[in-house]
């Protein structure tokens, strides 16, 4: 095991019990220049570790102000004076691999709720400059009832354009006390959604244009997209882990090495944010437009898991990596993201298309993270629509034929939607229609017509496919005959 162990814990006797605290804090805080809103897994194994590597690696000297955007404590944070370990494993070149790290960067955490005016005043530190969130997707929300006056306003971009608006008023609008605002909450274009409501409150408060200027002009709010899987405590591990470690930590945050953060700003940012002086691999990269990156992850890493669950679900496979390491599925899945899913995206260059597949199959191969179809399963109708549809239409244009596996898939969703397989989760009146329709269909070449054409389902009438309902129809027929398995053997799919 690999990682950053800086502990040299005092008093020990006996069993290893002593938790992490004040007192393990050997190295000297870093100057606060980043507020933090929220201190969840994902931020604390995300965004968290990489500031401490870029501190460590790359003289990034940022210390955390960490806000609690909720009403209520992070006592286990404070009891052990922000420190936490990240656990981070996963498959990297065909080997499983596992690492720590002490996290040291979280300086403090504020109670808006509490003591609304020692929030207030982080706005007034001159060396604050960026901003972190992530408050689920709802997070990023406005609500007319937030005032000006309230102490804290409820919503989190209310609570940023307070804070924001002390900083304007307190350096006088200076450029210099502008902030770069990087949110990870995972909504399509969370920074200029955060932007727009952040200008809605100065407006619905009427607070000075000069304001909105400064907001505009000098504030970088960046669109972002995240991947990394954090589930959390690792219970069963924790044991084993603290032994090795030398100590216990309530905090004990898991997830997988692999990570990816796309930021759409201006090359100047790696100005203030050194990631090319780490010596840690990162895979950060700051991008013109995010829209190609997010195609690639919904249409590869998405469609994949779109693709394997109802197929999975019906062969009696529980999990992705189940699914991935199955003889004919894992086959059929990886020939499906190669052979159809990748020829037909065309926004960036294959090679980087290959390797990204690559890293999705490794993160499928994952012993320490069991991840249940059942789950992947949840409103499969829409997800199928986003991330299956696209591929198939993009490769019968390319090629003038249909993407024998991506057919297969779409029928076997179809059959998983008779609802006889194992309970579903999703919309109960599409569940309702998707059970009449295999009630009272007379042929599965009708059943295949109805379904397909059912426009607002795809977003297009994919009845009109030259040869889809045929093939549909065809698939749902061996399907039912007890023949899936022949069919994901076959070299099309």
């Amino acid at each position: 095991m690999s990682g950053v162990l800086i502990l040299e814990l005092e008093g020990q006797t006996g069993q290893m019990t002593q938790f992490l605290s004040k007192a393990n804090r050997i190295a000297p805080r870093q100057p606060e220049r980043i507020v933090q809103f929220g201190g969840g897994n994902f931020l604390r194994g995300f965004v968290d570790w990489l500031v401490d590597v870029l501190n460590d690696e790359a003289d990034f000297s940022a210390g955390i102000v960490l806000v609690k955007a909720r009403p209520g404590r992070y006592e286990a944070l404070d009891a052990q004076d922000g420190l936490f370990t990240t656990w981070l494993h996963g498959i990297n070149a065909g080997e499983f691999q596992e690492q720590t790290r002490l996290i040291r960067c979280v300086n403090r955490i504020a109670y808006p709720y509490e003591d609304f005016e020692s929030f207030l005043a982080i706005a007034r530190q001159p060396g604050i400059r960026f901003i972190f969130s992530n408050t689920t997707e709802a997070g990023i929300a406005h609500s007319a009832a937030d005032s000006l006056d309230a102490a804290p306003p409820a919503t989190f971009p209310a609570k940023l354009t307070r804070l924001l608006y002390e900083r304007w008023r307190h350096f006088g609008g200076a450029s210099e006390a502008g902030c770069i605002i990087i949110p990870t909450e995972l909504i399509t274009d969370n920074a200029t959604r955060l932007r727009e409501i952040v200008l809605q409150y100065a407006a619905q408060w009427a607070l000075p244009p000069d304001f909105s200027g400064w907001l505009v002009d000098f504030n970088q709010f960046c669109n972002t997209l995240v991947d990394r899987i954090i589930p959390g405590y690792p219970a069963a591990d924790a044991e084993r882990l603290f032994a090795q470690l030398g100590y216990r930590d309530r905090l004990l945050v898991a997830g997988e090495i692999y990570h990816s953060f796309i930021i759409e700003a201006p090359p100047s940012l790696l100005d203030e944010l050194p990631l090319e002086r780490a010596k840690t691999p990162l895979n950060v990269k700051i991008v013109a437009d995010a829209a190609p990156y997010r195609t690639i992850k919904v249409r590869l890493l998405n469609g994949a898991h779109t693709a394997m669950v109802p197929l999975g679900l019906l062969l009696g496979i529980e999990s992705v990596r189940e699914a991935i390491e199955h003889p004919t599925l894992g086959a059929f899945i990886q020939d499906l993201i190669y052979q159809e899913v990748i020829p037909s995206v065309s926004e960036l260059p294959r090679d980087e298309l290959e390797a990204f597949a690559r890293h999705v199959f490794d993160r499928f191969r994952n012993p320490r993270i069991h991840h249940r179809l059942r789950t992947i399963s949840l409103n499969s109708a829409s997800k199928v629509k986003e991330r299956l549809v696209p591929s198939l239409l993009g490769y019968h244009a390319l090629y003038g034929k249909l993407p024998g596996r991506l057919v297969l898939a779409l029928a076997g969703f179809m059959r998983l939607y008779r609802g006889d397989t194992c309970p579903l989760n999703d919309d109960p009146a599409a569940l309702d229609w998707f059970a009449q329709q295999w009630e009272t269909a007379a042929t599965h070449a009708d059943l295949a017509h109805r379904l397909l054409a059912q426009e607002s389902l795809w977003g297009v009438d994919l009845s009109a496919l030259p040869g889809l309902v045929a093939a549909i129809g065809a698939a749902l027929k061996a399907i039912e005959a007890g023949r899936l398995e022949a069919l994901l053997t076959r070299e099309d799919g």
